[in-house]
């Protein structure tokens, strides 16, 4: 069995971990799919309280693998803000609510909704445009659980590998746990 790496309580598992830095993962469809199948088939993940898998963007053979092979309690669709992002992002909602498929959106999550420089902390960049993912969420009455700020320490932890939200009283740390709360309530 695979044994996955454990960082601060949680257990990780990637594509990445089984391939040479240097080198690119290039799949197709039945590649991918057998590689997602196996690490949920072929990796001892013990006892959890919540398994989350990290898509990329679309609708894809690894989209509809997972739908038909895991029973998933949920789903939530991750955007920034610009029209094509939010595309991708709403052909997800409408691919999810399909009736072949009929997992329930738990909610949209804004990444990179604004840049607030640290040397002008009341001032709001909308880099990538405003409120595009919340505007789709009341579009298509799904709940918006985060506009995430593009903030430059949640990049610094991901790069050291330490989850953002251990840094307390912080802007990143409060608008993650506000994100796990409205998903932890969308379960209930």
């Amino acid at each position: 069995m695979i044994k996955p790496i454990e960082s601060y309580g949680v257990k990780i598992l990637s594509i990445g971990f089984f391939a040479d830095p240097e080198q690119a993962v290039v799949w197709r469809g039945p590649m991918a799919t057998k590689a997602l199948n196996q690490m949920f088939k072929d990796a001892d993940w013990g006892d959890l309280d919540f398994m989350i898998v990290d898509l990329p963007p679309g609708t894809g053979d690894v989209h509809l693998t997972l739908v038909q092979n895991v029973p998933l309690t949920g789903v939530v669709i991750v955007s920034t803000p610009q029209e094509v992002a939010l595309a991708d992002a709403r052909k997800g909602i409408n691919m999810f609510r399909m009736d072949s498929l009929k997992v329930p959106v738990l909610g949209i999550v804004e990444n990179m909704a604004w840049f607030t420089p640290e040397e002008l902390p009341n001032n709001k960049y909308f880099i990538f445009g405003k409120d595009g993912a919340k505007n789709l969420a009341e579009s298509m009455n799904v709940p918006l659980l985060a506009q995430v700020p593009l903030i430059q320490s949640v990049r610094e932890a991901g790069d050291v590998g330490r989850p953002a939200v251990l840094q307390e009283n912080t802007l990143s740390a409060q608008v993650f746990e506000e994100m796990v709360k409205k998903v932890i309530d969308n379960l209930k």
